[in-house]
């Protein structure tokens, strides 16, 4: 992503590049034609990019947008008086696109190869269309000949394209538009939620984020992306081809964006260039037959394998290696242990509660169960606004499920879960984190390739934006109050000093300060702590629960840990689990010198004083 103050470089060289190309790539050896099936492959490729190198949407069912648009233009402009390619282009898209959202609907109930799985099929079945029941329409096995090449109409005035350069012109100021549209998506607080569900889609959905909306959002733009390139290749070949809805034609897809490199929005085009160059030269220059394919498959192989990242991560490895390195800063120094100042903690806004007296969280007889095991059982539970509780229990007693079911991550078998006067029993998680119920995790569940900022962003644009928000071209500085919420916490978590670090570069101990950052972010009014305190060092936590007192000053919190010592000094009232039921509650005094809680959590240590 471009910095902030240079934001239009990207358009700029990609400007400057689409111009030189016609005077460049000739003289190595690229014709006009191959030189525009590039930029039509490049185009595809931008809308496939968004939909797998930012999102992590792998899609073998491209093909079926393609030939989709490209069919539909083609209908149009060789079957109907319609004379307007431009016109018969947009159609296409906008029909690839409505058949995206209707594919989405089926294909997005499934990830991962599941989910790849769908998409190879619903191209198989749009191929089968094509070839048999449309084939009046399509023209079957002949595809439709005669489409017009592109022309430009203004009413008063009328110009085609008509010779390959002239094409060229035509194609690469599509192909600017389509990046230029692709970049501010990228840039926008949707491009940034896009990776968020790449890196981590649960952990997005549980900062309040409506993961499945975004990811039909991307897959109708990836699917309009390759309409309006179908349409394209019909206005270049003068005919669309049958094959545009091949299997293949997906493959290849996948295959240029692979070489050229995913989540560049370049990758697709560099991609395309190396993959249809070494067509032509096997082919045609060095007449190989039907060998060409084992050729080139042998390059993919060996260009995936050794370029990890494809062409474009090579090349920006490779500036990363050459260009000047910056002095060598001082490690971070560890926070100061700080105190509980009320004031500091005013610093981040919470979520607005029905009352600010009385219960925010009740829960009657909460029972969850996985077959014939019970993981919690008849569990009554009562949180107060401005209340700090604490959860132990040993393992197995039922914690960890307990406090899914609290988030909404987990539905109860049967009982309530009122949440500042709401029923929230049924609710998702990502509506429970909009109510103002949030949780941090005891595994670290960050987004590991982005920085510290924009982990911190991600969580706080769910506060600021709501659930689902489509602001496609509005850049991510622009969301009022983002900077300031980012800002804030980070000073709370003590990473004013670490916001551009990649959070992969970050300690152990800045990972799980991170992990309640990001919890903190979202403005909860009852926040969740799911052992804050695990893996650290004596030193981290000793630092840790000074900050959980300065977080905690008039805020709500439940906290589970294992370090009795942390939570009896940190909590105001704890509650002890045991096999799925509450076995008692009390201050961290009644709870240290209960009987039953020394029999069943500290080993009978109560018993073994008294003998002594």
């Amino acid at each position: 992503m471009p910095s902030r103050q240079r934001p239009f470089i990207v358009e700029i060289i990609a400007l400057l590049a689409l111009i030189a190309a016609p005077f460049i790539l000739p003289h190595l050896g690229f014709n006009p034609t191959t030189i525009n099936r590039i930029l039509i492959w490049g185009l595809v490729g931008i809308g496939f990019d968004l939909l797998f190198g930012f999102t992590g949407l792998l899609s073998f069912g491209q093909a079926a947008f393609f030939g989709t648009g490209g069919m539909f233009a083609a209908y149009l402009l060789t079957q109907t008086s319609f004379t307007n390619t431009i016109g018969a282009a947009i159609a296409g898209t906008v029909i690839a696109g409505i058949i995206g959202y209707l594919i989405g609907l089926l294909a997005l109930r499934r990830t991962g190869i599941y989910f790849a799985m769908i998409t190879v099929a619903i191209a198989e079945v749009f191929f089968f269309l094509e070839f048999n029941p449309l084939s009046a329409y399509t023209g079957g096995e002949n595809g439709l000949p005669g489409v017009p090449p592109p022309n430009l109409s203004l009413g008063f005035f009328e110009f085609t394209f008509k010779s390959s350069w002239e094409m060229y012109g035509f194609f690469a100021f599509w192909y600017f538009v389509g990046l230029v549209i692709a970049l501010r998506i990228v840039r926008s607080p949707v491009g940034l939620l896009l990776r968020a569900i790449r890196d981590n889609p649960l952990r997005a959905q549980a900062l309040g984020h409506d993961i499945h909306g975004y990811k039909m959002t991307v897959f109708v733009v990836a699917a309009m992306y390759s309409g309006f390139g179908g349409a394209l290749l019909g206005m270049l070949q003068g005919f669309m081809p049958p094959d545009a809805f091949m299997f293949h034609t997906s493959g290849e897809i996948v295959m240029q964006t692979a070489i050229g490199g995913a989540g560049w929005l370049f990758g697709p085009l560099l991609g395309a260039t190396v993959w249809l160059y070494l067509s032509d030269l096997f082919q045609t220059t060095l007449e190989l037959g039907a060998t060409w394919k084992l050729i080139l498959g042998i390059v993919f192989v060996l260009l995936v394998v050794f370029l990890r990242h494809g062409l474009v991560g090579a090349i920006v490895d490779l500036y990363k290696l050459i260009r000047p390195r910056p002095s060598a800063l001082p490690a971070p120094a560890a926070p100061a242990v700080a105190t509980a100042h009320p004031g500091e903690d005013t610093l981040l806004r919470r979520k607005s509660t029905a009352s600010g007296t009385g219960p925010i969280l009740q829960v009657t007889g909460l029972t969850k169960r996985y077959g014939g095991l019970v993981a919690n059982s008849d569990i009554d539970f009562s949180v107060d606004h401005g209340e700090l509780r604490g959860i132990i229990g040993p393992n197995g007693a039922g914690k960890s499920t307990f406090f899914k079911m609290l988030t909404c991550e987990v539905i109860p078998t049967s009982g309530q879960i009122i949440f500042d006067g709401r029923d929230i029993t049924h609710l998702g998680v990502a509506d429970a984190c909009q109510l103002g119920l949030t949780k941090s995790y005891q595994i670290n569940q960050l987004f590991d390739r982005l920085t510290v900022r924009q982990n911190l962003a991600i969580a706080a644009l769910g506060e600021l934006r709501g659930k689902f928000k489509l602001d496609l071209f509005k850049s991510v500085p622009k969301v009022q109050g983002l900077d300031s919420q980012i800002a804030r916490t980070a000073k709370l978590v003590h990473l004013s000093d670490r916001l551009e670090t990649p959070v992969s570069e970050l300690a152990y101990g800045e990972k799980r300060r991170l992990e309640i950052g990001l919890a903190l972010a979202t403005s909860p009014s009852l926040l969740l702590l799911d052992e804050p305190l695990a893996g650290m060092s004596p030193q981290e936590r000793v630092e840790t629960v000074a900050l959980l007192k300065s977080i905690a000053a008039g805020r709500t919190m439940i906290v589970i840990d294992h370090d009795m010592d942390a939570m009896f000094e940190l909590v105001e009232r704890i509650t002890v689990l045991q096999e799925g039921r509450v076995l008692v509650e009390g201050t961290p005094d009644e709870i240290r010198n209960n009987a039953e809680v020394q029999e069943a959590y500290l080993g009978g240590i109560h018993e073994e004083a008294g003998a002594a």
